[in-house]
């Protein structure tokens, strides 16, 4: 059930109204949970038993975590909790990726080791409620959350389903105390949800599909030949694509929370408007990359223990943040990448005047900078293999000869050099403000037109059943 579909928007209305009705709120937060339950089962039914089993897990677990003052055994339970979630994400995530890599790496030096192929299918949204789930029980552990006594208040917080199927990812402490009073959407929410769920849809459908996907994927395609200029205008493309996808699927899942009376954190502001990878990611899938920070980097160490082990610190979080995005190696040497940009910027501050990286003379260089370099390790992303990654990037560094690709439009180039320009443009220069902001400047009816313009845009950009990206994930 996808958010672009009208089966989705029948659903949520439904849904809308139902939250609406004059009933008690234990029994409206009942159809909200049955709904998240159906709205997952639309995909596959059977993996609804696998979120059920997750819930109950950490809602165990913390409860008795919460009971107990020895610390033996309350790191024993953390440990029962963070294994049956990894463990879980593991088996089918990793299973083949694992023993595939196990038999390349013992035939490098002489062993011969046969695997099996799994046939295993992915449950949607699994890398998203395990970090969820996980991030309640660690919190619980370290006394910085109460474990919560309700059942189903804690089903719903791990299953809501505006952000249960690619996030973004809900810490406890932001939602849970939402269920102690009734909500409804006020007119203001819904409002600005609507306006919200129409930019995420026009993201989505015209940006993400229409105009940078058709390009993406040509220059992507296994055994295409771009030329130089086609190969750039492609990684452009994916790096349109990949952001209008993802945070498209975010702004209209905020949207529908909001209309139904809670609030999601942001994901996503304006990252390529980013000045150094520091910022970027404090702009760019912001719940994960906080999640990263959170329990895996400062508890490493952080940048507590010199600046060596601040810089190994920071690299072995993005290898593994690299890892969960997907179970491929190009995924790894993405994240690794991004932990030598940022283990290099760190140096480069020590010797660049942060009043230098202020002046207006130099934002722009750096934010184009930052801009090109992301689009590197977008390459290493989306290619398929490294074979294919090395020979993108010596046809874009000039190194190799192609003979080009045929069906590649100048019409659809043009649109895709727009868009990303535009997308650099209004990043750059609306780097602290929010929708609200600008929305509240233009006023109603201007506001209303570049809705009403957006939304024409996404209904008339064709077949709206792509999937998004981070479904993969």
């Amino acid at each position: 059930m996808l958010f672009t579909s009208p089966v989705f928007v029948l659903f949520f209305l439904a849904v809308l109204l139902l939250s609406r009705l004059p009933l008690n709120w234990g029994l409206r937060k009942g159809i909200l949970l049955l709904a998240s339950y159906v709205f997952y089962a639309s995909w596959n039914p059977p993996f609804v038993l696998l979120l059920i089993g997750s819930t109950l897990v950490d809602y165990i677990v913390a409860l008795r975590m919460g009971r107990s003052e020895k610390p033996r055994a309350r790191k024993a339970l953390l440990v029962v909790s963070v294994c049956v979630n990894l463990g879980v994400l593991a088996a089918f995530k990793y299973a083949n990726f694992l023993s595939q890599s196990f038999a390349d790496f013992s035939g490098l030096v002489g062993w011969e080791v046969s695997y099996t192929i799994w046939n295993i299918v992915l449950p949607l949204g699994i890398s998203f409620y395990t970090f969820q789930t996980m991030s309640y029980t660690i919190d619980v552990y370290r006394g910085k959350l109460q474990p919560t006594r309700n059942l189903a208040d804690f089903a719903l917080y791990v299953t809501f389903f505006p952000q249960l199927v690619a996030g973004p990812i809900v810490r406890a402490s932001d939602f849970l105390w939402q269920l102690n009073e009734p909500r409804r959407g006020t007119a203001p929410q819904i409002y600005w949800g609507v306006l919200l769920f129409i930019l995420g849809l026009f993201k989505k459908a015209f940006l993400a599909d229409a105009v940078f996907a058709p390009v993406a994927d040509q220059v992507y395609a296994a055994g295409a030949t771009p030329t130089a200029l086609q190969a750039w205008v492609g990684t452009y493309a994916f790096a349109g694509q990949i952001y209008c996808d993802f945070s498209g699927y975010s702004d209209m899942a905020i949207a529908c929370a909001l209309m139904l009376g809670f609030r999601l954190p942001d994901n996503f502001r304006g990252p390529y408007g980013a000045i150094g990878f520091s910022d970027f990611w404090r702009r760019w899938h912001i719940s994960l990359s906080s999640w990263l920070r959170d329990y895996l980097y400062i508890p490493l160490g952080g940048n507590r223990k010199g600046r060596i082990r601040t810089r190994l610190n920071l690299f072995v979080t993005m290898l593994l943040g690299g890892l969960w995005h997907g179970a491929a190696w190009t995924f790894v040497a993405w994240g690794a990448l991004h932990g030598i940009y940022l283990g290099a910027e760190r140096v480069a501050r020590r010797y660049v005047p942060e009043r230098v990286t202020r002046s207006r003379f130099v934002k722009a260089p750096l934010i184009l900078l930052t801009f090109h370099l992301v689009c590197f390790g977008w390459i290493l992303f989306r290619a398929e293999t490294f074979l294919d990654a090395g020979s993108l990037i010596s046809t874009m560094a000039g190194l190799q000869s192609a003979p080009g690709l045929e069906l590649f439009s100048r019409w659809n180039m043009a649109l895709v050099l727009a868009g990303v320009g535009g997308l650099i443009a209004v990043h750059s220069l609306w780097r602290e403000r929010r929708i609200e902001d600008l929305s509240a400047k233009a006023g109603w009816l201007v506001t209303g037109a570049v809705a009403a313009v957006m939304l024409f845009l996404a209904l008339t950009a064709g077949d709206r059943g792509a999937e998004f990206i981070y479904f993969q994930f």
